[in-house]
């Protein structure tokens, strides 16, 4: 093939038109042809000078080549045998391919009789350089350089972009799946509102493995026969209880449902300015937008909450006031929010790093909840205790103190406390282990009283309306491993309601933006479970239930990836 149409793969793809054949040159007409006394050694003959003679021997030279037989080389110097049928093949072949060779002429060279092969090969090359000659002279039927095609062998990545590579493209939502070890689900970008929509109707998030069980060849009897059984059975159960009045929906008919956001809006990796678009505070913009997603089926329905784990209690006033507020000038409003919860004890920082959350709320009438305790309570707890707080204070921020102080003993939670809760405990600078010991007790007793009085607030705030929904964004070490405020509500609301049907499946955890640093990993991976050793193997709890970023993650941080959903 020519130089030019090196790769027949690309070639057929191409709209370029193709070059004329390179035959061209070898259908020599009858007058360009030699004379016939140049195509022999002997003396010419009167036949061989006709035309039709000529011809004939054109088409010899482009006949199959006779069969090959054995026969000794040529020597130099040697006389030649008497002229046969295969040496006028040969002759009529190297007088008419003579031009193209290079060192076996009649006169010079190593006196080496070329072949018909030489004189093909020889030939092809020369038809291959006038056909490039050729093409190249028009523009328009010329094909693209050498260098333009590319490799069929080459990887993708490189091929598709030039040489450029092009990071793959990740999922910015994954599900935390409850297997042993935990393992991460991917979930498509249009699924994500999906999910969000189906959390703000009251779904919840089961804390079962995730199974895809498919029916295939080997379990479709299985389910044919026992499939069909629990159909039945679902179906004639249903309506026993539609019947008796206890069924699955009408139970639910009044559910609560809770959602929790963990973000430390620090601009992580995956929140950066350089990865959103130079966007500032990319954990609210990403809080805002799940918001309106698990908000939509209660729009304007009054019965939906956002809690404020930063937020002390005695700042409700200031938060009731930006609610009601109207007019012009919402920069005033916001102002006077600000330093409202920074006059209560709130930190400046998170208070306006909260405003496109509360802005959110404003627009859709939703409650907004302060959830922490009173700074100056826990500046008493950390300095003496929960025995030092005052006994009605303390009554407020605890609804249920059995079960409060019950939690303490359970295995699950020492398992948290051990490895979630008592990691954020910094030693004071010294020697004394007394101290240091005291210090960590009295860290565990303000971090349990900030989780108690948040689970507390947000509890008594649903119990009093049906169908709610509270949505409480709170940092993520007082949300990982659902130990902190979320793992306590289904407690406190059994304690507020007796009759209540809160459980773990209707409470859901959401870290944003979460980095390896924040699930405490040691390593690039994120940490996905607490309890990997025999002891407490029974234990072990999963990080969350999901993990949501602003931008695709980086692929070393994401442990155990399973398909795509």
């Amino acid at each position: 093939a020519p130089p030019a149409i090196h790769n027949i793969f690309d070639v057929a793809a191409s709209a370029v038109p193709l070059p004329p054949p390179p035959l061209a040159p070898l259908l020599l007409p009858p007058e360009a042809l030699p004379a016939p006394s140049r195509w022999r050694r002997g003396a010419p003959s009167a036949s061989s000078s006709s035309p039709s003679s000529r011809r004939s021997v054109v088409a010899e030279a482009f006949a199959p080549p006779p069969r090959l037989r054995s026969s000794p080389r040529r020597r130099p110097g040697r006389s030649r045998a008497p002229a046969g049928d295969d040496d006028e093949d040969g002759d009529a072949s190297r007088a008419i391919f003579s031009p193209l060779l290079s060192g076996d002429d009649e006169e010079g060279g190593d006196g080496r009789q070329p072949t018909r092969r030489d004189a093909l090969r020889s030939s092809a090359a020369l038809a291959l350089a006038a056909a490039s000659l050729t093409s190249s002279s028009d523009p328009a039927s010329a094909l693209p350089p050498l260098a333009s095609f590319s490799n069929p062998f080459a990887p993708s990545a490189s091929r598709g972009s030039g040489g450029n590579y092009v990071p793959a493209k990740r999922c910015t939502a994954y599900l935390v799946d409850a297997t042993v070890p935990p393992t991460l689900i991917p979930y498509r970008a249009s699924r994500e509102a999906a999910i969000l929509k189906n959390l703000g109707m009251g779904g919840g998030t089961s804390k079962q493995p995730f199974v895809e069980d498919d029916v295939n060849l080997n379990n479709f009897m299985n389910k044919a026969v026992f499939g069909s059984w629990e159909a039945a059975k679902g179906a004639v159960g249903g309506a026993v209880d539609a019947v008796g009045g206890g069924g699955e929906g009408l139970k639910k008919r009044g559910y609560r449902s809770f959602v929790f956001l963990g973000a430390n809006f620090d601009d992580t990796y995956t929140a950066s300015p350089d990865k959103v678009g130079g966007e500032e505070n990319a954990d609210a913009g990403l809080a805002v937008s799940l918001l309106a997603d698990l908000c939509r089926p209660r729009e304007r329905d009054g019965t939906t909450a956002v809690g404020l784990a930063f937020a002390p209690r005695s700042a409700q006033g200031a938060l009731d006031a930006y609610l009601s507020s109207s007019g012009p000038d919402e920069d005033g409003a916001e102002s006077r929010l600000v330093e409202g919860l920074t006059a209560a004890g709130a930190d400046e920082f998170l208070a306006r790093r909260h405003l496109p959350i509360a802005r959110f709320a404003k627009k859709r009438r939703c409650a907004l909840l302060a959830l922490a305790p009173d700074p100056s309570d826990l500046d008493v707890v950390k300095k003496g205790g929960l025995q030092s707080l005052d006994p009605k204070k303390r009554d407020a921020y605890v609804a249920d103190a059995q079960g409060f102080i019950a939690l303490t003993q359970e295995p699950a939670f020492k398992l948290y406390t051990d490895k979630s809760l008592l990691k954020d405990f910094v030693a004071p600078d010294g020697d004394d282990e007394a101290a240091a010991k005291a210090g960590q007790a009295n860290f565990f007793a303000e971090r349990i009283l900030v989780h108690e009085a948040g689970a507390t607030t947000v509890a008594e705030w649903a119990s009093d309306r049906p169908g709610s929904l509270v949505v409480t964004i709170a940092p993520i070490p007082d949300v990982r491993f659902l130990g902190g405020i979320n793992g306590r509500v289904p407690r406190v609301m059994r304690r507020l309601d007796p009759e209540s049907d809160v459980g773990e499946s209707d409470v859901t955890t959401i870290l944003l933006n979460s980095s390896a640093r924040e699930t405490l990993s040691e390593s690039r991976f994120l940490r996905l479970e607490i309890g990997t050793a025999p002891n407490n193997w029974t234990y072990q709890t999963k990080v969350a239930d999901y993990l949501w970023f602003s931008s695709m993650p980086k692929v070393n941080m994401l442990p155990r990836m399973m398909n795509e959903q």
